[in-house]
């Protein structure tokens, strides 16, 4: 009886040593693959030490290739911010084998990927760990849990047995690693076991949205394999927001239609903002028309369309798609330019329900003209704003829903008799235009905001951004960045988003083709 009493015992305190989290198989529900289990599409590494081989992902160094540094492969598509990864992984070769996965990371220039890293070895001593590669070193151990403080300090706490915890993950042989990043809180889980939990809350060394890529370490011959790679996104929490801007092909002569090097503008000025005004607002940047990133607008708050527009505009081909995103989770769309122009009928019915008004072929003009806007409704997009005077392509005379309800005018002005010289044409000139503007004397909205029926979100068009190097114009760029904060659902400070005047250098950085001769650019700085 006393030997059974003792054997009972010792069961029970074995339990109480295995973590808590060891949880049946979750639902795959919201994943969406990263790999096609063929090819290599849509990563980028050394094809010397990467490969795809029987439906894996194969990271490997030989005798005949050795690696004297890491090497990475970068999945190419996009960046992950709050988000779940799964992934089956078996690492072999000899006791120093080690590899990773990275993810919030970054690049730096010599290729090697920075950042946080779920950590994997064979001889067991860093598997399950959470590592921040280059910077700051183990943030948790397999087996404990670590809470970073504001100014970097460690505390950590175990998690349950470390030796138990290893035993769960299989030596040569296929195990489930899932991350999961939330905020500042960062889990790895094996075989359904937790093996690391941080929160970190160190704002030098927090990062929320990065890189994602596997990694092959430096060192002795060893081979790493990966296989069903499969991701969801999290809703942000704590009132963070994201903004995924979404720039269209080039089209335009240099200087002009520039949609990946304004977004990339607007996005470092929002990161700004998050800096200096601590404005809770991540941001992700897809070029070339709509993402092929599968999951790029599963936790989007609002998406940024600059884009040429008509039978061009990436969204006709994906009306169902985002209005779904409407529908559901009331995602804010911010349509910047041409990208307000669409076709009648099917789209532009939805253009007016996604932001309240678009561009609509003869009706709807689109001239160059120099706009004097002296005055602002009490908006939150107008906030901080000071009147300005500009020159662009302003289209006006917009299509709008019934009785502008919902809408908001931002822009208005009424446009010189200049801008109604050109014959009629689908975005030139038209009966109904010279009746608002000559007869009528409309002042004309060239920017707008949109509150959507029922709560469902809401829109911004801005008739703006033909000229690339307006965005230096600091009033010009702040409306945009308030509305793209405020379809968002963001808070807007009293001052609006406030932004560092971009260089002549970068404004002059990212554009899609190099400059004509004797290109001269007319700079705002100074003035």
């Amino acid at each position: 009886m006393r030997h059974l009493i003792s054997q009972t015992l010792h069961l029970s305190l074995s339990l109480l040593l295995i973590p808590l989290t060891l949880t049946a198989a979750e639902p795959e529900t919201g994943f969406k693959p990263l790999f096609d289990g063929k090819t290599l599409s849509g990563w980028t590494g050394d094809s010397n030490y990467w490969r795809v081989e029987d439906g894996t992902i194969i990271g490997e160094s030989t005798l005949e290739k050795p690696l004297t540094e890491n090497t990475f492969l970068l999945w190419d598509q996009g960046v992950v911010d709050d988000f779940e990864l799964r992934v089956s992984f078996r690492l072999t070769g000899s006791p120093s084998a080690n590899s990773g996965i990275q993810f919030r990371s970054a690049l730096r220039e010599d290729g090697h990927v920075m950042g946080y890293q779920a950590d994997i070895d064979k001889a067991g001593k860093w598997v399950g760990s959470i590592y921040d590669e280059v910077a700051r070193g183990t943030l948790a151990q397999r087996g404990h849990q670590a809470t970073i403080d504001s100014n970097g300090k460690i505390t950590t706490t175990p998690l349950g047995d470390v030796q138990q915890i290893l035993n769960v993950i299989k030596q040569d042989d296929w195990n489930e690693y899932t991350i999961r990043a939330q905020g500042s809180h960062l889990t790895l889980t094996i075989n359904g076991v937790t093996t690391a939990d941080v929160i970190d809350n160190d704002p030098a060394g927090l990062d929320r949205s990065g890189l994602l890529a596997l990694q092959v370490h430096s060192g002795p011959a060893m081979k790493i394999e990966f296989k069903n790679l499969r991701l969801k996104r999290l809703p942000l929490e704590d009132g963070w927001k994201k903004v995924v801007f979404i720039a269209g092909r080039p089209s335009h002569a240099y200087f002009a239609h520039e949609h990946n090097a304004g977004c990339l503008l607007l996005a470092e000025a929002l990161k700004a903002a998050q800096q200096n005004q601590g404005l809770k607002i991540i941001t992700a940047n897809y070029s070339l028309g709509w993402p092929q990133d599968p999951t790029a607008l599963d936790n989007a708050n609002t998406v940024v369309a600059y884009c040429d527009g008509g039978k061009g505009h990436f969204l006709n081909d994906y009306l169902d798609v985002f209005d779904n995103m409407v529908e559901q989770r009331h995602v804010g769309l911010v349509c910047l330019h041409y990208g307000v122009e669409t076709l009648t009928g099917q789209p532009g019915d939805h253009f007016l329900k996604w932001i309240g008004g678009f561009f609509e072929t003869y009706w709807s003009i689109n001239p160059s003209w120099t706009a004097n806007y002296t005055s602002f409704p009490d908006h939150p997009i107008t906030r901080g704003v000071e009147p300005f005077e500009i020159r662009d392509e302003w289209y006006y005379h917009m299509r709008f829903v019934d009785g502008m309800q919902g809408v908001t005018p931002i822009l208005s002005d009424l446009p010189p008799r200049e801008t109604l010289t050109r014959k009629d044409g689908p975005h030139e000139n038209n009966p109904a235009v010279r009746q608002a503007v000559l007869v009528d004397q409309q002042p004309q909205v060239t920017a707008w905001a949109y509150e959507r029926p029922d709560g469902k979100g809401r829109g911004f068009g801005f008739t703006g951004g033909h000229m690339h190097g307006n965005w230096q114009h600091d009033q010009f760029r702040k409306i945009v960045l308030n509305a793209i904060v405020w379809t968002a659902g963001g808070d807007i400070p009293s001052t609006g988003i406030n932004s560092p005047t971009p260089s002549d250098a970068q404004m002059q950085a990212n554009q899609d083709d190099a400059p004509p001769k004797n290109f001269q650019f007319k700079s705002f700085l100074g003035q």
